[in-house]
């Protein structure tokens, strides 16, 4: 294969192959991100890369203390580069990635979002918080939601082409909808002339054809919760995860919790069930079957002075 090797002809063809295949922006910016670590690490460009400065490369990461999540994420943007740009599947066979540890998510109880919602400065705030939990719809889904997506006859919201490019439905609650209804009185029209009716984006940004940005929701997102006295180290993630727990804590089925969230996998989605407080708290432990003695039966002992 003969490349230009110049770092910016290959980063230029790198981005060709991201672009080519639809892959989404944290992807591309991910990618992108790997390269330019790799090439200054390596002081030259990437294409003349021997398979021992692969191996050193992931060595120098672990020396460093980089994360196992920002450590897979990079070599996952360089197995990307060695194995579509350049070819080189010898090479993207030096790269191991490493098993990250499973945490669970942190949510909010119900009361807690309660609060949340009521600490929402404004309606539009209001809402975009209400969206993220009451459907469980990822951050990015919530402010590409154009007019045309919410059916309110069948009561539901259409999420076109969310995470792994799949179109899914969610519900649309009659609270949602109110809301809805009074946030479409008050929209800013001001990037709506000569766009149809339902290509308008719900929460229009500040330049035409663009939404909210993500930063801006998560600004309401933390300032709300800090508002509300969350003291949790939650973010705006939290909302879809406290979605998923409180309909599993209701009984609600697993594989129905699976759809909404459009999760590949029934084992990313089971993980809602380790954090369930509802049904966890319900189970009674066998230490409360053993009927011990009250603690009040025991008398304090005086503690003893040693001498110096």
């Amino acid at each position: 294969m003969t490349i230009d090797s110049t770092p910016d002809a290959l980063r230029q063809r790198m981005i060709e192959d991201i672009v080519a295949r639809k892959r989404g922006p944290a992807s591309q910016k991910s990618h992108l991100r790997a390269y330019e670590r790799f090439a200054g690490w390596l002081q030259r460009s990437p294409d003349t890369a021997t398979a021992d400065e692969i191996r050193q490369f992931q060595l120098h990461l672990a020396e460093i203390g980089v994360g196992i999540c920002a450590r897979n994420s990079t070599m996952t943007g360089l197995r990307f580069l060695l194995r579509v740009t350049l070819r080189r599947h010898d090479l993207a066979a030096e790269i191991f990635h490493l098993k990250e540890p499973l945490k669970l998510p942190l949510i909010l109880d119900q009361e807690e979002v309660k609060r949340l919602l009521l600490m929402a400065p404004t309606l539009r705030d209001r809402l975009l918080l209400s969206l993220g939990y009451g459907t469980g719809m990822r951050a990015g889904e919530v402010l590409r939601l154009r007019v045309k997506h919410i059916d309110s006859g069948q009561n539901i919201i259409r999420v076109e082409q969310g995470k792994g490019k799949k179109d899914r439905l969610v519900m649309l609650s009659p609270e949602l909808l109110v809301l809805l209804r009074e946030w479409w009185k008050v929209r800013p029209k001001r990037w709506d002339a000569g766009v149809p009716v339902g290509e308008r984006l719900l929460f229009p940004g500040g330049k035409p054809g663009e939404p909210l940005t993500t930063h801006t929701l998560n600004n309401i997102f933390h300032a709300a919760a800090k508002a509300a006295g969350i003291r949790k180290a939650v973010n705006l993630h939290s909302l879809r995860h406290s979605f998923a727990t409180h309909l599993y804590d209701r009984g609600v089925d697993i594989r129905t919790i699976q759809a909404l969230l459009g999760h590949d996998k029934l084992e990313t989605t089971a993980r809602y069930a380790r954090v369930a407080t509802g049904l966890i708290t319900a189970v009674v432990s066998p230490l409360d079957l053993l009927s011990l003695p009250p603690v009040g039966r025991y008398k304090r002992k005086a503690v003893r002075k040693i001498a110096p």
